[in-house]
């Protein structure tokens, strides 16, 4: 018999609101010892997903230049600076997880095979699915519950199988 997604899904899933600061939501994920979550509208639909990268690529682009192989020295050294005060202004305005968030949400219903969602994930260079059910979403499933899959020699056994 294939395994379903409902069969490795985490039912429970942390939520965060678009409107938590970008620092309040490293902290979280940090404190829940997760890489990223499902980010919900004032009414509480998920509308997009925000993860450490997001943060990280956000910090990363607000330092770094483009044009810097374009600039003489004197100006790369000025261009640095600027982008550093812009950057020390920049953080006294609290950015959002909306402004960092990935506003895309995949999904695959609760009775997906484990193997359709391993193909999707890698195809789409994914961390992290949807489960749902009747277009609600019910549960995720990460890397870490595919990992979990491998160590457990029954499912493993039956998602070799082509059923």
């Amino acid at each position: 018999m294939t395994v379903r997604a409902y069969e490795i899904m985490t039912p429970s899933i942390k939520a965060v609101p678009q409107s938590w600061t970008m620092d309040c939501l490293a902290r979280f994920l940090t404190d829940n010892e997760i890489t990223g979550s499902p980010v919900t509208d004032e009414s509480g639909e998920i509308i997009g997903i925000a993860t450490l990268k997001d943060i990280t690529e956000f910090r990363w682009n607000a330092s770094r230049s483009n044009t810097a192989h374009k600039l003489t020295a004197e100006d790369q050294r000025e261009a640095r600076r600027l982008r550093m005060v812009l950057f020390e202004e920049m953080s006294k305005v609290p950015v959002e997880v909306r402004d960092i968030m990935t506003p895309i949400v995949l999904s695959v219903d609760e009775t997906t095979p484990v193997r359709d969602i391993a193909n999707i994930m890698m195809s789409e260079h994914l961390h992290r699915i949807f489960i749902t059910r009747d277009s609600k979403i019910t549960g995720i499933v990460t890397t870490y519950d595919m990992l979990k899959v491998i160590s457990d020699e029954e499912l493993t056994e039956r998602c070799a199988r082509n059923d």
